[in-house]
């Protein structure tokens, strides 16, 4: 089944109402008539909405709401992926792969190893760009919340960000072994707000690492293996999921 998401103010009463984009993809792409049934998410409040296309129109499409559903799809707990600028396009691939883990929120992050340095009209672009791919992942695994990727800041600014954070993280090479880490994950609760902290290739200077400290981050370990940074965010949400989940 189909999914889509609209503004709560798009649902009134027992009426949705589709705009923009979604509407030609309805219309000209899959085809669909009415009386198909769709999925319709308001991306706030982690209801399904489930609905009936009523009719097609030039500008909009207008559902039938059926029933609400509440499934419980969205993880317990908010995590805070502040992710380090990479190279190319793998943030695309970070975001992409988040959203489907689960991720609350995606910071993008320039810190001293960043190779990639975004002007503001680029800064702008690339966010635009990413909160798309945000939106089609959210889709595809059937998200009830649309992941939101905010403007990239510095670290000093991420780590004023993460301050009020329940739980703050950030992997690290020279991190203690596994057993302090598998502590930490132990004690992940519901409802919090977690940080997870993520460096970009060649991963975090030793200065970044001691204002992270300074600040209330726990450093934790990947393993016994360097991982690459569009693999480290996975597998840390990956563990988070399997605490969360029940």
């Amino acid at each position: 089944m189909h999914q889509f998401f609209v503004e709560p103010s798009q649902i009134i009463d027992k009426v949705v109402y589709i705009e923009g984009g979604d509407v030609n993809h309805i219309k000209n792409v899959l085809r669909m008539k009415p009386g198909e049934e769709i999925s319709i998410s308001n991306g706030v409040d982690g209801r399904e909405y489930r609905c009936g296309i009523l009719r097609i129109e030039e500008e909009r499409v207008v559902c039938e709401l059926r029933f609400i559903k509440e499934d419980g799809l969205e993880l317990p707990s908010r995590v805070h992926l502040f992710q380090g600028l990479p190279k190319a396009d793998k943030m695309e691939l970070i975001i992409q792969k988040a959203v489907e883990l689960g991720v609350y929120e995606i910071i993008p992050v320039e810190t001293k190893r960043c190779v990639v340095k975004l002007d503001e009209k680029k800064a702008r672009q690339k966010t635009e760009r990413w909160q798309a791919i945000a939106e089609a992942a959210a889709k595809q695994s059937r998200r009830r919340i649309v992941p939101a990727v905010t403007r990239p800041m510095d670290f000093g600014q991420a780590l004023k960000m993460a301050a009020s954070m329940d739980m703050k993280l950030i992997p690290y090479e020279l991190a203690e072994g596994m057993g302090k880490t598998k502590q930490l994950l132990s004690g992940v609760t519901e409802g919090i707000d977690i940080a997870v902290f993520i460096g970009p290739e060649g991963g975090f200077e030793e200065t970044e690492i001691q204002k992270a400290a300074e600040a209330g981050l726990e450093p934790i370990t990947l393993g016994n293996r360097i991982l690459r940074t569009e693999t480290a965010g996975f597998t840390v949400m990956a563990w988070l999921m399997y605490q969360l989940e029940k």
